[in-house]
């Protein structure tokens, strides 16, 4: 140790140096940690998951986008086929990485029942933009314990232009007569819809179809008035799929989705005719998988996606219809002319698709669906949109 001029001590003048900036250093490291904890956090970004296609574009547009600018955040779009299998396997896993998802009614039921959705019975929702109560705005079936609704949407039957020329079918009971009406027909790729079709061609009143489906000989009669269509078969999943069949002359008649027909007759080279008769109606609801990390932030999503105004905006994308009455103010003349529960379709047969009902017997029904089809039809493109 040595002593400088002014008599202190080297060695304590390096120790002092050293321990200030020790100090100062954990002063900078402490300043920088409280400057990161007072800096605001990123806000959650939610998965929704839906199906793809024109019916996705029209989600994005008319409240997605919205939402993500109204809040300053993001969100997540995934698409799926459909059904709950994905959605059980994540909760089952303890692997949740879907926050909202758009499901058909009777799987919302379905996933409810399994407990596989988180309870929205006490969620808050907007009322109506009349003022009418959210209970009350919703068309039946729209809530749910597990569900809030999206849209009302149906099933009808599309046939060739070109095959049949003035001489079009008109019925539900046209799509199975293929004597007077030949060709190949196309269906989609679930026993749903096309039972309760096969029923009332056969003459069962719309009242009675799905108490005939419950008994066996309901399900044979069903199945035995499906074979008159078996021949050239065609199978599909996509929304898309019937269209191409469709134009490309490989069916001349073909199930489809209302919304999704509408649009693409409409399209340049389109070669078909949407026919609303026997429409089968149903519905989609918001659901949130049970375990999502982002609940209240999936709750506030659903609040704003279910809005009469974000509804509206929706529907004015892709013609489906709202399951807000308080929407339907909102729309032009012409997508009310559109829409499957529009009052351009009052005069067609319909039937409500009983969702409670297929959630309990969808399986059982399936079975029987894919035992008659074991002859082998050939499938569309898989990946369901709409």
């Amino acid at each position: 140790m040595y002593r400088n001029r002014k008599g202190y001590s080297g060695g304590l003048v390096a120790l002092s140096t050293a321990l200030m900036l020790s100090v100062s250093a954990a002063s900078a490291q402490s300043t920088t940690e409280d400057s990161a904890s007072m800096a605001p956090k990123p806000k959650p970004e939610i998965t929704f998951t839906s199906w793809t296609g024109p019916y996705m574009r029209s989600q994005m547009l008319g409240f997605v986008r919205p939402y993500e600018d109204a809040k300053n955040t993001r969100v997540n779009v995934a698409h799926y086929n459909g059904g709950i299998a994905e959605i059980r396997d994540q909760v089952e896993s303890a692997n949740v990485i879907w926050d909202v998802v758009d499901l058909t009614q009777a799987d919302s039921l379905r996933a409810c029942e399994e407990g596989l959705l988180e309870n929205l019975s006490d969620i808050d929702l907007p009322a109506g933009a009349d003022g009418t109560a959210a209970m009350d705005d919703f068309v039946d079936g729209a809530l749910n314990d597990c569900g809030v609704g999206v849209i009302v949407w149906g099933t009808a039957f599309a046939h060739s232009k070109s095959a049949f020329g003035d001489a079009a079918p008109a019925s539900i009971a046209d799509f199975f007569d293929t004597e007077t009406y030949p060709g190949a027909r196309a269906i989609r790729n679930d026993p749903t819809v096309i039972m309760e079709w096969a029923l009332m061609a056969d003459g069962v009143a719309r009242e009675d179809v799905y108490a005939t489906l419950e008994t066996e000989d309901g399900v044979a009669q069903a199945l035995a008035k499906m074979d008159s269509i078996k021949s050239g078969l065609q199978l599909w999943q996509s929304g898309r799929e019937p269209v191409r069949l469709l134009n490309a002359g490989e069916v001349t008649m073909s199930m489809i989705w209302a919304t999704t027909g509408a649009t693409a007759s409409q399209e340049e080279g389109a070669d078909f005719v949407v026919n609303m008769d026997g429409r089968v109606i149903e519905l989609d609801l918001f659901g949130i998988p049970k375990g999502s990390r982002y609940l209240e932030e999936a709750k506030d999503f659903i609040r704003h996606a279910s809005s009469s105004q974000s509804l509206a905006d929706m529907v004015s994308h892709l013609p489906n219809g709202p399951t807000r009455k308080s929407s339907l103010a909102m729309l032009s003349d012409d997508v009310l002319q559109q829409i499957p529960n529009g009052p351009a379709y009052e005069d067609k047969a319909f039937i409500m698709s009983d969702a409670k009902w297929w959630a309990a017997n969808h399986g059982r029904l399936e079975e029987a669906f894919q035992a008659w089809l074991t002859a082998g039809a050939r499938q569309g493109a898989s990946g369901t949109v709409r």
